[in-house]
């Protein structure tokens, strides 16, 4: 896997990809010196930026997630998650068909390797409140508002 550093409001944004194939999405503190910047990183970058901006709301970029069966389910069910809209722990492991299975579902999302557009920033605790996430709390805060905020236009 090849990856490439850009900058956004949250940091640095590491994309790793294979050929034309998004393989991770993460913000990082510490950019990389050989970074590999293709045609391909760069719409990555500008689709995140336009979602960042409040201007798309879907990702057409291919992607590949790599995970166990489990995780697999839980990431397939996040991108079910409509846009603008929560689901609990326990929503997504009933959806999936083990609703005693909220903390191994915490812990998929924790292992979601493509962040935003697999969009575990879209799960919240039990009691509607924001834990967990890579980008950090700030970073699934702001989306959420972002993501309501451009809803409430559309709508």
């Amino acid at each position: 896997m090849d990856f490439a550093i850009y900058k956004f409001p949250y940091g640095f944004l590491k994309i790793g990809y294979q050929g034309e194939t998004l393989k991770l999405l993460q913000r990082t503190d510490n950019p990389i010196d050989n970074d590999k910047k293709t045609d391909f990183t760069d719409l990555v970058y500008k689709d995140i930026m336009e979602y960042l901006n409040g201007e798309i709301t879907i990702f057409d970029f291919p992607y590949e997630l790599e995970g166990t069966d489990f995780q697999q389910k839980v990431w397939q069910e996040l991108t079910r998650i409509p846009y603008g809209e929560t689901r609990t722990y326990k929503e997504i492991a009933s959806a999936i068909g083990n609703k005693n299975a909220s903390r191994a579902v915490g812990m998929a999302n924790n292992k979601n390797p493509i962040m935003i557009v697999v969009p575990c920033h879209r799960v919240i605790g039990g009691n509607g409140k924001l834990v967990g996430y890579a980008g950090g709390i700030d970073m699934k805060k702001d989306l959420l508002d972002l993501e309501q905020r451009v809803r409430e236009k559309i709508e």
